[in-house]
C-alpha cells in the first residue's frame, strides 16, 4: 500500500455500485453495539480500562455476513463494524464518570439519576463527538494517510479485505468468548474458586501482592503488550511496595487526614483506599495535563488544517469524499449545546454548555490524532476527563455553582467530554477503515449516529442493572475511574481535598515524565490496586514471548493476530457473562436470588491455590490459541 495519498486507490473504486448501508448491516451492527457496549461497560467498571471493539466487530461481521449469510459486500461488512464499535466508545466515556452519581445517591446526598437523564447525557455527548470529528476527516484521515497509521482502523481494513479468512478469524474470537464465559461462571457464578488472590507480607508491613485471576485482564495485558503492562505494574509496585510501607512505618498509630482510624489498624486495603487513591488521582490528573500540553502544537496544527481544508476536496467530487454537510454539523452543534443548557433533566448551565463546546472540540481533536498514533485502546480518555473535571469544578465554584448542584454539573460536563473523546477516537478509526476499503464517509457517519442512539439507551439500562446487582464502588464493581472523578470533584467543591497527597502524586508524575516513561499508564497503575496490574503483566509476558520467538515474518504476524482475536474474545466473554450474572443477582428465587441458588462457595471452594491453577490453565488456552494449527501439525 502506498503511503502517498495521491497514489492511493481505495479497495472499492468510487464508481463501483455495491451494497453498503442495508437493513442487514444496520441490524447486526446494532446488536454488536449493544453487546460490546455492555461488555466494555462491565470491564471498565471492574478494572478501570476499556478496549477497542473495532477489530472483533469487524471479524464477527465477516463471520456472520460472509460466512453464514453468504453475502459478499465488503462495504456492508464495514458498515456493521462502524455501527458495532460505537457502543464500546460510548460505554468508555459513560462508565468513567456517571457511576459517581449512583454513588452519591447511595450515600443519600442526591436522588438516584433517572434513565432519561443518563440516556440524554450520553446521547447528546455521542452525537457531539461525531459532529466534531466530521470536519477533521479530511485533515487527519485523507491528507495524513501514511503518516498517521490508525492501527485498529488499518487492521479492520485488512480483516475485511481478507475475505475468505473472515470465518476462521471469527471462530477464534468465539472460542475466546466461550472459554472466558465458562471460566467466569465457575469463578463468579458457582464460586468454586475466588476471582481474586490476595497476600499481605507480614515481614514488610503495609505491603501486599495479589492477582485478579480473570480472563479480561489476561486479554487486556496481551493486547496492550509487555511494555504498557510493565508501566502499569511499575505504578502498582511504587504504591504497594514503596508508598504504603512508608506510610505504615512513619504513620504508626497516628490518625492522619483524610483517615479516621490509626494507620496501624488499616491494613493494606485500608491504606490504599484512604491515602493512595489520592496520590494516584494527582498522578493521573497531572499525566492528563502533561499529555494535553505535549499535544497542543498538534491540536493547533490540526485545527488550522481542518478549518482551512474543509470543503476543498480537490479533484472530482464522488462518494469517496462526501461528508455530512458543514451546515448540518454547525447547526447540530449549536442545537445540542442549547439542549444541554435548556433541558431541565440535564444538569448543565449556560457556562457549562460553553465549556463543553470549547473543551469538547479540542479534546476530540486530541483524541482523533492520538488514536492515529497509539490506537483506541491506549486513548487516555480518563486523563482528559480528569483534567476537564478539575477545571470545570474550579470554574463552576468560581461562578457560584457550589455544593451538590456544582458537583452534579461537574460530573455531567466531565461525562460529555469523556464520551466526546471516546467517540471521536472510534469514529476516526472507522473512517480510516472506510477510506482504505472505499466506503462512503457520509454513510459511515450516519452509521455512527445509529450506533450512538441505540447504545445510549442500552448503556443507561446496563448501568442500572449492574448498580442494582453489585453496587458501584464496592469490591465487585469498584468503578475506579468514576470513584476517582468523585473524589476530585468533592475535594475541589468542599475544599477538603488532601492536596498534599494529590501534589505528591503530581510530583511523581512529573518525575516519571522526566525519566521518559509514559505518564498515564504508570499513573493508572499507581491509582489502581496492584491486583489488576499483575494479571495484565502475565498477558503482556505471553505476548512478549511470542513476539521474540523465532519465526518467519508471516507466521509471527499470524501468531499476533490469533492471540489478539482470542484475547478480544476473553474480554467480551467475561463482560457478557458478568452482565448475565448481574441479572441473576437481582432475580428473586426461593426467598433469595437466582445467583445465590447456584453459589457453591459454602460447600466447595478450592481457595487461592485452585484460583492460581485455573489461571494457569487459562494462560495455557491463550498459548494454545496463539500456536495455531500450523505449528501443532509441525510438532
Amino acid at each position: 500500500m502506498s503511503t502517498n495519498k495521491e497514489e492511493f486507490k481505495p479497495y472499492v473504486p468510487a464508481d463501483s455500485v455495491t451494497k453498503e448501508m442495508t437493513p442487514i448491516s444496520i441490524i447486526i451492527g446494532i446488536l454488536l453495539a449493544v453487546i460490546f457496549g455492555g461488555a466494555n461497560a462491565y470491564l471498565g467498571l471492574r478494572v478501570g480500562m476499556t478496549v477497542s471493539a473495532s477489530i472483533p466487530a469487524a471479524v464477527i461481521s465477516m463471520g456472520v455476513i460472509r460466512g453464514i449469510l453468504k453475502r459478499d459486500s465488503i462495504l456492508e461488512n464495514n458498515m456493521v463494524q462502524t455501527i458495532g464499535s460505537a457502543g464500546e466508545s460510548l460505554a468508555a466515556g459513560a462508565i468513567f464518570t456517571l457511576p459517581a452519581l449512583f454513588m452519591w445517591a447511595g450515600e443519600g446526598a442526591i436522588e438516584s439519576p433517572g434513565l432519561l437523564e443518563i440516556g440524554s447525557i450520553t446521547l447528546l455527548a455521542g452525537i457531539l463527538g461525531i459532529m466534531f470529528m466530521i470536519p477533521l476527516r479530511s485533515a487527519l484521515i485523507v491528507k495524513e494517510h501514511g503518516v498517521l497509521p490508525y492501527p485498529e482502523g488499518t487492521a479492520c481494513a485488512e480483516v475485511l479485505m481478507a475475505g475468505e479468512t473472515g470465518g476462521s478469524k471469527a471462530s477464534t474470537v468465539f472460542k475466546g468468548l466461550g472459554v472466558a464465559a465458562f471460566y467466569k461462571f465457575f469463578a463468579d457464578g458457582l464460586k468454586i474458586f475466588p476471582s481474586e488472590v490476595d497476600y499481605s507480607l507480614k515481614n514488610y508491613k503495609g505491603s501486599g501482592i495479589g492477582m485478579d485471576v480473570l480472563p479480561a485482564l489476561l486479554g487486556v495485558g496481551y493486547i496492550c503488550g509487555a511494555r504498557v503492562s510493565s508501566f502499569l505494574l511499575a505504578g502498582g509496585v511504587t504504591a504497594w511496595f514503596v508508598l504504603m510501607p512508608l506510610l505504615m512505618m512513619f504513620g504508626g498509630d497516628s490518625v492522619l487526614f483524610p483517615g479516621s482510624a490509626p494507620i496501624s489498624e488499616l491494613g493494606t486495603w485500608g491504606i490504599w483506599s484512604t491515602y493512595i487513591r489520592y496520590v494516584g488521582a494527582g498522578a493521573v490528573a497531572t499525566g492528563g495535563i502533561i499529555s494535553l500540553i505535549k499535544s497542543m502544537p498538534l491540536i493547533i496544527y490540526t485545527f488550522k488544517e481542518a478549518m482551512k481544508g474543509y470543503g476543498k476536496k480537490g479533484g472530482e467530487v464522488n462518494r469517496h469524499n462526501v461528508d455530512i454537510s458543514m451546515r448540518v454539523v454547525v447547526i447540530s452543534i449549536v442545537l445540542l449545546a442549547l439542549a444541554m443548557w435548556l433541558l431541565p433533566f440535564i444538569p448543565v448551565s449556560f457556562s457549562g454548555a460553553l465549556i463543553i463546546v470549547v473543551f469538547g472540540f479540542f479534546f476530540a481533536t486530541v483524541s482523533a490524532r492520538m488514536v492515529g498514533l497509539v490506537g483506541s485502546s491506549n486513548n487516555p480518555v480518563s486523563g482528559m476527563g480528569i483534567a476537564t473535571m478539575i477545571i470545570a469544578s474550579l470554574i463552576l465554584k468560581a461562578t457560584g455553582h457550589n455544593g451538590t448542584e456544582g458537583m452534579i454539573a461537574a460530573i455531567a460536563i466531565g461525562t460529555v467530554i469523556c464520551i466526546i473523546a471516546g467517540i471521536a477516537g472510534d469514529t476516526s478509526q472507522d473512517l480510516k477503515t472506510g477510506y482504505i476499503v472505499g466506503a462512503t464517509p457520509k454513510k459511515q457517519q450516519i452509521g455512527e449516529l445509529i450506533g450512538v442512539v441505540i447504545s445510549a439507551v442500552a448503556i443507561g439500562a446496563i448501568m442500572y442493572l449492574l448498580n442494582n446487582a453489585y453496587g458501584f464502588g464496592g469490591s465487585d464493581l469498584s468503578a475506579p475511574q468514576a470513584t476517582l472523578m468523585k473524589l476530585v470533584v468533592e475535594g475541589v467543591m468542599n475544599e477538603n481535598l488532601p492536596w498534599n497527597l494529590v501534589f505528591a502524586g503530581a510530583a511523581i508524575a512529573v518525575m516519571v515524565e522526566i525519566l521518559g516513561i509514559p505518564v498515564l499508564p504508570f499513573a493508572v497503575g499507581l491509582y489502581l490496586p496492584i491486583h489488576l496490574s499483575t494479571p495484565m503483566m502475565v498477558g503482556g509476558l505471553v505476548r512478549l514471548y511470542f513476539d521474540r520467538k523465532k519465526a518467519d515474518k508471516e507466521e509471527k504476524k499470524a501468531r499476533v493476530n490469533r492471540g489478539t482475536l482470542f484475547a478480544s474474545g476473553l474480554i467480551a466473554g467475561e463482560g457478557l457473562l458478568g452482565i448475565l450474572l448481574a441479572i441473576c443477582a437481582i432475580i428473586p428465587f426461593k426467598g433469595d436470588t437466582f445467583a445465590k441458588w447456584f453459589d457453591l462457595s459454602e460447600k466447595f471452594n478450592t481457595g487461592n491455590i485452585g484460583a492460581l491453577i485455573c489461571f494457569a490453565l487459562l494462560n495455557a488456552a491463550l498459548v494454545y490459541a496463539i500456536i495455531g494449527k500450523k505449528e501443532k501439525n509441525e510438532k
